[in-house]
């Protein structure tokens, strides 16, 4: 069975084309709320690293962001404390969705060098202002934390000339199931 990875910038429409493929998908933004919900041990390795930052379980989004609002290499730190939760929680997944086919809503995929054999990627690539205009429709946005996040990743042209397939999001449904049909098809996936 097929794994397919879901690759892209921030806010180009990667959690909305993996749903859209009609596959299970794991989400790594959606592991990572979990884990700083329910994840003590996640937990007590922030609050060691950062006693002063980190006040009380379950962890704060809010508190983390400040935290790499104050220093940019922050943001790193956090990160290998929490990936090896979510790497965890991929692992997991894989072994009991092993059978089926499946996608990856991974933003750090390339990355954290996550290697899954025979892994299908995508990039989904969308115009810079389709995908500001998007941004700004989230709870909470702050430009100057996204424009860290985006530091810390790798270049879009890198992970396009990565990807075995293009996906250009317009943010219309009916075009990104069409795009969806036609790699489908190329890639033989039985549904």
């Amino acid at each position: 069975m097929k794994t397919i990875s879901i690759i892209g910038e921030i806010g180009s429409g990667k959690t909305y084309v993996a749903n859209n493929f009609g596959y299970v998908v794991f989400n790594a933004d959606k592991e990572i709320n979990k884990i700083y919900k329910n994840n003590r041990k996640c937990f007590k390795l922030l609050k060691k690293k950062f006693p002063y930052n980190i006040s009380k379980f379950p962890i704060s989004k809010k508190e983390l962001a400040k935290l790499i609002l104050i220093k940019k290499k922050n943001i790193l730190l956090i990160g290998k404390i929490v990936h090896p939760f979510v790497r965890k929680n991929l692992n997991i997944f894989l072994k009991k969705y092993k059978k089926i086919n499946k996608v990856l809503d991974i933003p750090l995929l390339l990355e954290n060098k996550i290697k899954i054999k025979g892994n299908i990627l995508i990039f989904v690539k969308s115009k810079k202002y389709n995908i500001q205009k998007f941004l700004k429709k989230r709870i909470n946005f702050n430009k100057k934390l996204y424009d860290i996040m985006r530091e810390n990743q790798l270049k879009s042209n890198y992970k396009e000339k990565k990807a075995d397939f293009v996906i250009k999001n317009d943010f219309k449904k009916t075009t990104i199931l069409k795009q969806i049909l036609k790699i489908k098809k190329k890639i033989k996936l039985n549904d």
